[in-house]
């Protein structure tokens, strides 16, 4: 009896011991400091130095580590609510956005209730999460500023940073204006003094951004919380109005270009960036801002970050194009053709690793869906590409569509190694040439 006695004891004991391992007590926040040390400003956590190397958009994580970033932005807290507890598993910390409510989408500040109702919506999941140690920055709200005319906006963000402060002593607050301008500097230093950091979202006008800030009297540290290709606000037009995307191979020129000049080179201020977008999106185009295919595939601009993040391109790089043409004719020279005619592409491309390279065609109507801030839009409906005889890789002769108006047609050059190309041309059918 008496054996059997000091058995469940000493079970007993194992067994408690054995749950103390296991049940680790919660993780509490890793706390963020923003220091100026020697004229530069500097993100620590954790008591250590701490440059954000971002993603906008919370997919593919796992992808995005293995490139070398280390960080991800949302924008609303229902986004960053969903993947804390995976994000910090994985190492990475989250620039955790709070949506303020936009004058372009109906919010009015002058309602005092509605504010409030906010403030302390935000209030709540703040208390709720602060402790978490996956969270890096408060992300006050994101282009606020566009389209607006009620600068009571800023003393809301005042007011919630303020909340900010006080509930979370361990994590800095920014609020992010669409591009850069004196008047929103001004606005912000003027009535939201609580905020840490500014944050830019910021395209064709990324290089010189450094010396914009300074001139225009921001003195705390600023992030570029989204940075990519030209915005199609920013591009020339053909002569019925459409935006020209660069390609693929255009954008990730412009990606290194950017990153090395206009991010990585401004060492006083700057404290990181936040990459847009990882992910897939219809916006204007399906191609124009994703740096995935809707596929998943990856895009040129991939092995510009995989070299600027981790300092070497991969192993196997994306296909390159060099030129293409429609009729002979470029994409600023505005293409007009007659329904139902035969038009010839023409895509010079290559790949780095000899890669075979399968092509895939696709015409879709000239969106007329276009939102402002990244607000939701819709992917305009598909035209079946006819293509006819002559037909080979990089070389496409199609049937125009019958019914007449702006057109764009996609090519999409895969290397069977997820990588891929991406161009659009557009072109405008008319019975008048």
């Amino acid at each position: 009896m008496k054996r059997i006695f000091l058995l469940l004891t000493l079970f007993f004991f194992l067994g408690n011991l054995s749950l103390s391992f296991c049940q680790a007590p919660a993780p509490g926040p890793i706390k963020v400091e923003i220091r100026q040390e020697n004229g530069q400003w500097q993100m620590y956590r954790g008591g250590e130095p701490y440059y954000i190397k971002g993603i906008g958009g919370q997919s593919e994580m796992d992808r995005a580590i293995a490139y070398g970033a280390n960080s991800v932005r949302t924008w609303g807290a229902a986004e960053g609510i969903a993947i804390l507890d995976e994000a910090h598993a994985k190492g990475l910390s989250i620039s955790f956005g709070l949506w303020v409510g936009c004058e372009r989408q109906g919010f009015d500040y002058n309602d005092s209730r509605a504010v409030q109702a906010q403030l302390e919506r935000f209030t709540e999941i703040v208390e709720t999460y602060k402790d978490h140690p996956a969270i890096l920055v408060w992300g006050i709200g994101n282009e606020m500023d566009l389209f607006y005319s009620d600068f009571k906006v800023w003393n809301a963000v005042e007011d919630i940073a303020k909340m900010i402060k006080r509930v979370d002593p361990n994590h800095p607050t920014m609020t992010v204006t669409a591009g850069l301008d004196v008047a929103e500097v001004q606005l912000i230093k003027e009535r939201a003094p609580s905020i840490d950091i500014y944050g830019i979202n910021t395209y064709g006008g990324l290089i010189g951004i450094d010396q914009a800030i300074r001139a225009y009297g921001w003195e705390k540290p600023y992030i570029v919380t989204e940075w990519g290709p030209n915005g199609h606000w920013e591009v020339a037009k053909t002569k019925w109005g459409a935006p020209i995307e660069q390609t693929s191979s255009e954008k990730a020129k412009s990606y290194a270009k950017r990153y090395e000049q206009g991010i990585a080179a401004d060492k006083e201020q700057c404290i990181g960036s936040y990459v847009f977008l990882w992910g897939q999106k219809q916006e204007t185009t399906p191609t124009w801002y994703g740096l995935f295919l809707e596929d998943g595939s990856e895009t040129e601009v991939m092995d510009v970050l995989e070299k600027s993040w981790n300092g070497k391109y991969p192993a196997n790089r994306s296909p390159s194009i060099a030129n293409m043409t429609m009729n002979g004719k470029k994409t600023n020279a505005s293409v007009y053709v007659k329904p139902g005619s035969k038009i010839q592409f023409d895509l010079d491309i290559n790949d780095p690793d000899n890669d075979p390279l399968k092509f895939r065609y696709e015409i879709l109507k000239e969106s007329t869906d276009i939102q402002s801030g990244g607000d939701k839009e819709s992917r305009p409906e598909p035209v079946p590409v006819i293509a006819k005889k002559g037909s080979k890789e990089g070389k496409l002769f199609f049937k125009a569509p019958r019914k007449e108006g702006a057109y764009r047609l996609f090519t999409y050059v895969y290397d069977g190694n997820g990588n891929a190309a991406t161009a659009n041309f557009p072109f405008y059918v008319s019975k008048e040439q």
